[in-house]
């Protein structure tokens, strides 16, 4: 009767989860063919800009870095950004076929890819409650696919699925199976934000050659095509020009610089500067070095303590360190979903005991980008003002990352309590 209840749990679970998926879909099935006279349109605007006509542009012997040759050639709004270089080869497959057909077949991927996702989750679930794992991962497939970051990634055509399984990837590997955290985090590397906070902490933690391989796979694997793309554009110095005008441009942008009141950025500085108004001259070089300086001491002392529960609170404040330590959307908070769905299970398991409410209440905070759907938003917005819409989720994510991090200085100073008296 168990067996057979579970069944149809999964059954109907799986179904639920058939029906998003396939409502996310539509928006690549639904997509109109980019002109110049639909720049403005938000159904796969990231995989029109980020990668379906830069890696077009890099095909026909140009620089997609370039974002006047962008702008000049192609029907894009957004310039294409700092990617590794190996992206372009990468994702070339989607690139080949008329536009809609490379949106399906990307769209479908990443589906399955959150499906991956959701899999690690639920091994990771497992380890505290004993679940079914095809239950566990089609519940949190189901969950993702229905949430407002699984749906965004989907709708705008975002790589985030993929670098979320890799960097995810990288922290569950990272001591069991070496060689695969590695390859793991070199698909992280695919975007610089993600691959050098992560690779810092990793190696800080005791995880040296994971860090040191997956950083040299990234690279080779972009090297032959920064030489190229150096050839192409008259050598060193003008590619080194272009790069430039990219970073300009993007620090200038409405949706990407950090004093903009309209990003959505989660990042320390972009949050504090939509909620105080103010940004501190150098605040993200500061915000990078200071994030990662305190993560380096607490997660190794954290990861000490020998502790599954310390370890797992560690690997959370990781994913959380990476994406409030430098320029980060919502959506980047996919990384830290397996982390977060075993943190969510200690949490239920040590409620009662003393500090872990600071988990729970961060667990919770953690939860609001998930659950901040367009109905959501609306009423944020007609109660508190756009700005407010705009900020929520940087200040559910920083909230979580101050609590965890009190948490975890609490944790670590018990040993030295108790040795003391």
């Amino acid at each position: 009767m168990k067996d057979r209840t579970l069944r149809v749990v999964t059954g109907l679970v799986a179904v639920v989860g058939a029906l998003s998926a396939w409502r996310a879909l539509q928006p690549s099935l639904r997509v109109p063919i980019p002109t110049l006279a639909n720049k403005a349109e938000e159904r796969m605007q990231d995989f029109r800009d980020a990668l379906y006509f830069p890696i077009r542009e890099f095909m026909d012997g140009g620089n997609p870095y370039n974002p006047a040759v962008m702008f000049a050639n192609w029907p894009v709004r957004q310039d294409f950004n700092l990617y590794q270089p190996y992206h372009l080869v990468l994702h070339l497959p989607f690139a080949l076929p008329s536009y809609r057909v490379g949106a399906v077949t990307f769209t479908v991927v990443s589906l399955l890819l959150l499906t991956l996702l959701a899999w690690m989750a639920a091994t990771h679930v497992r380890v505290q409650v004993p679940i079914p794992l095809v239950l566990g991962t089609v519940v949190l497939a189901t969950l993702l696919v229905t949430s407002q970051l699984g749906k965004a990634q989907l709708y705008v055509g975002q790589v985030n699925p993929l670098i979320a399984v890799g960097a995810a990837g990288a922290l569950m590997a990272r001591s069991s199976h070496p060689r695969w955290a590695a390859l793991a985090l070199a698909a992280a590397w695919l975007k610089p934000q993600f691959g050098l906070p992560l690779a810092i902490l990793l190696f800080a933690r005791g995880s040296r050659r994971v860090a040191v391989t997956g950083t040299a796979i990234a690279a080779v694997a972009s090297l032959p095509w920064v030489v190229l793309l150096i050839a192409r554009g008259g050598g060193v110095g003008p590619f080194l020009d272009v790069i430039a005008a990219n970073l300009a441009h993007a620090n200038s942008t409405s949706y990407g610089a950090v004093d903009s009141v309209t990003a959505q950025r989660v990042d320390l500085p972009a949050v504090l500067f939509r909620v105080t108004g103010w940004v501190a001259p150098g605040a993200e070089a500061l915000a990078l070095v200071g994030i990662l300086a305190l993560s380096v001491v607490l997660l190794r002392r954290l990861d000490r303590l020998g502790d599954a529960n310390a370890t797992a609170i560690a690997d959370l404040l990781t994913c959380l360190a990476v994406v409030v330590a430098v320029v980060h959307q919502p959506g980047d908070l996919l990384i830290a979903v397996p982390a977060m769905a075993l943190v969510a299970a200690l949490w239920w398991r040590n409620r009662r005991d003393r500090d872990w409410w600071l988990v729970g209440v961060a667990v919770v905070a953690l939860a609001v980008p998930f659950a901040h759907l367009h109905f959501v938003d609306n009423a944020v917005v007609a109660l508190l003002g756009a700005r407010a819409g705009v900020t929520l989720d940087g200040v559910a994510i920083v909230a979580a990352w101050v609590l965890l991090v009190v948490f975890a200085v609490r944790r670590v100073r018990e040993p030295v309590l108790q040795g003391a008296r």
